[in-house]
């Protein structure tokens, strides 16, 4: 299980932070002894896209640590002030220069050791006119037996591809929702 413990000092006044459990509450969190502040740390949301044209899927090969040169979905942290489908359209166009539109909801998955859950969305490509931005080293369009499953860089981007390509196979798509721990 994911144990937060990252805050060592008050975000408000600077003030030594322990962890303890404050009135009213269950779990530990950093409590400020200066000013009382309670400092809460949550998930971090990521959001993408699965970008589709006809029969293929837009994958960007990345140019950033972690997992250096390898394969995903175009996706990043959701921003403060952004729905998580307009920042997974932010990231698309970020990370792969593409323009979508948004077919819905497509998997929720938690990713518990990381604290981060993932939101991907299933989208339509508006043209095959994209181009990667700073964090992509290439753009490209896969078919699923061109996919290189073996360089994908996250678990989140297997499982998203995995069930959409089942999903595509029964011709019916729904939103799944699985835990990685």
């Amino acid at each position: 299980m994911f144990e937060a413990r990252s805050i060592k000092y008050c975000k408000v006044c600077g003030g030594e932070a322990p962890y303890g459990i404050p009135l009213d509450d269950n779990r530990e969190r950093a409590i400020c002894k200066v000013c009382g502040t309670i400092h809460y740390e949550n998930p971090i949301n990521v959001v993408g896209t699965v970008p589709i044209w006809n029969d293929k899927v837009l994958l960007c090969r990345r140019n950033i640590e972690p997992r250096y040169g390898l394969w995903t979905l175009p996706a990043g942290f959701m921003e403060l002030g952004e729905t998580s489908a307009e920042g997974a359209v932010r990231e698309t166009v970020e990370e792969a220069g593409a323009r979508v539109d948004l077919l819905g909801l497509f998997t929720v998955i938690n990713v518990v050791h990381v604290a981060q859950v993932h939101f991907f969305y299933r989208a339509e490509l508006r043209d095959t006119d994209f181009a990667p931005g700073p964090e992509t080293i290439e753009a490209r369009l896969f078919l699923e037996d061109e996919i290189p499953w073996d360089q994908l860089a996250f678990r989140t981007v297997r499982e998203t591809l995995t069930r959409y390509f089942d999903d595509r196979r029964r011709g019916q798509y729904e939103v799944h929702c699985a835990d990685i721990y």
